[in-house]
């Protein structure tokens, strides 16, 4: 499982290599969700606080909330308000969704953080968790799945946040952000906390976000 510092030998690319890549070129463009397309995206939207959710590999591309990309059979959310316009302070969103073993392994490449805690189970034994944990940041990007629920477009502003416990990988987590204050210009204040399936707070925090309405164009 650890890494070795192996050399990699450059090839010129072939002819049939520069096939490959024009075919999953033009299936990305076309929208075809073939599962070449799927595993090299799947790192990006395991970042995201995405996952394919079951073995099949699909992801359901018909999202309860108007402002999201992607939905998963995995992924449960709430909503207290349905319009930018009618954000007020006390309105919250939560968004839940399973840690597994595919979205560490998947954010620790695509991210380069590849610490053996949480990608080595022999290695992390020796440490103070006992075993292998999930990134912190991955954790926290959870957050932002919550904000992407909030009507219309949220744009990040600011985040703190404090880690609170570590958490297992297989772990069901619940971000919930509930809007604390309104500030100029469609800026909000929020609390952003992330919990596990026990109630316990793995992260609590507070952002600052802009939220513009959604396109005219969108339907």
């Amino acid at each position: 499982m650890t890494r070795e510092n192996t050399a990699t030998n450059r090839k010129t690319p072939s002819s049939s290599t520069g096939m490959q890549q024009l075919t999953s070129a033009w299936l990305r463009a076309s929208g075809h969700l073939a599962n070449s397309v799927l595993e090299a995206n799947r790192a990006t939207l395991a970042a995201l606080g995405l996952s394919d959710g079951d073995q099949s590999g699909e992801v359901e591309l018909e999202p309860s909330v108007e402002s999201v990309a992607y939905d998963d059979s995995d992924w449960t959310e709430t909503r207290t308000v349905d319009a930018s316009e009618n954000i007020n302070p006390g309105d919250t969103v939560t968004f839940s969704k399973t840690i597994s073993d595919e979205d560490v392994r998947a954010f620790a490449k695509v991210s380069g953080d590849t610490n053996r805690l949480h990608l080595d189970e022999t290695f992390a034994e020796g440490t103070r968790f006992g075993g292998r944990i999930v990134h912190g940041t991955l954790v926290s990007g959870l957050i932002s799945a919550a904000l992407a629920r909030l009507p219309g477009v949220t744009v990040y502003l600011s985040q703190d946040m404090r880690f609170l416990n570590p958490v297992q990988i297989g772990s069901r987590l619940t971000a919930e952000v509930e809007v604390v204050e309104a500030l100029a210009e469609d800026r909000f204040r929020l609390s952003t906390t992330v919990t596990n399936a026990d109630g316990e707070a793995v992260i609590e925090g507070e952002a600052v976000v802009l939220v513009d309405s959604a396109p005219d164009h969108v339907e």
